[in-house]
């Protein structure tokens, strides 16, 4: 009786019960550091409807550096900015609003060795930050 019971609270789990949310796609190239035929290093970040970043973290040596977002979000719109106050310099450059679909691009130089943290700030109540780490 006790088996049945249990067994009984395990199907109510709902374990088998197929997912309403489609699965996310990392399109190829995604967080892959490389350097462009003018020398610009690059990188591509991806948002969904969610509160990530992909990848979160990337590391790129000093020098210009040429950062692409793509949101594929169906509802959720994002943005990027560099945490000011929180790096060991100032990145002003950022993507103010990115809308479902959109794909947007900044290009800025990095000197200091160090992390460099970059946020949602629509979202960062909810954790979405990353680092950006400049070799030293």
């Amino acid at each position: 009786m006790i088996l049945a019971l249990i067994s009984g609270l395990l199907v109510g789990c709902g374990g088998d019960e197929p997912s309403s949310a489609a699965p996310v796609t990392t399109a190829a190239g995604v967080g892959e550091v490389t350097t462009a035929d003018d020398g610009v290093q690059e990188i591509t970040l991806q948002t969904q409807d969610d509160y990530v970043f992909t990848p979160d973290r990337f590391t790129v040596a000093p020098g210009p550096v040429r950062l692409t977002v793509v949101n594929v979000a169906e509802q959720m719109t994002h943005n990027l900015k560099f945490t000011t106050g929180e790096g060991p310099e100032e990145i002003t450059e950022g993507i103010s609003i990115l809308a479902p679909g959109e794909e947007k691009t900044i290009e800025f130089e990095v000197t200091a060795p160090g992390d460099h943290p970059f946020e949602c700030s629509l979202h960062v109540q909810l954790g979405q930050v990353g680092t950006m780490t400049v070799r030293g």
